[in-house]
């Protein structure tokens, strides 16, 4: 199985959710990284992001990120089947 790491910037919006807890629950190969800075500033204070293997996903409210994220997740795991 492949690895999937997803990062997020402890000041983004996407912290709203315990990111870490639910995709490591549900993704046992996925790791969640935050980290004090992603380099994103001007994404960062408008809306929710994460990089999912370097990949950037974002969207308006966290819940949809978590959503797009997941999405990503699936597409980066399948490619190690």
């Amino acid at each position: 199985m492949g690895i999937v790491v997803v990062e997020i910037c402890e000041s983004n919006f996407i912290n709203h959710l315990d990111l870490e807890t639910i995709i490591e629950t549900e993704y046992p190969e996925v790791a969640v990284i935050q980290n004090d800075c992603l380099s994103f500033c001007g994404m960062c204070a408008r809306r929710p992001y994460a990089m999912v293997n370097g990949k950037r996903i974002f969207a308006k409210t966290p819940e949809e990120c978590l959503e797009l994220i997941r999405t990503r997740i699936k597409m980066e795991l399948s490619l190690y089947k």
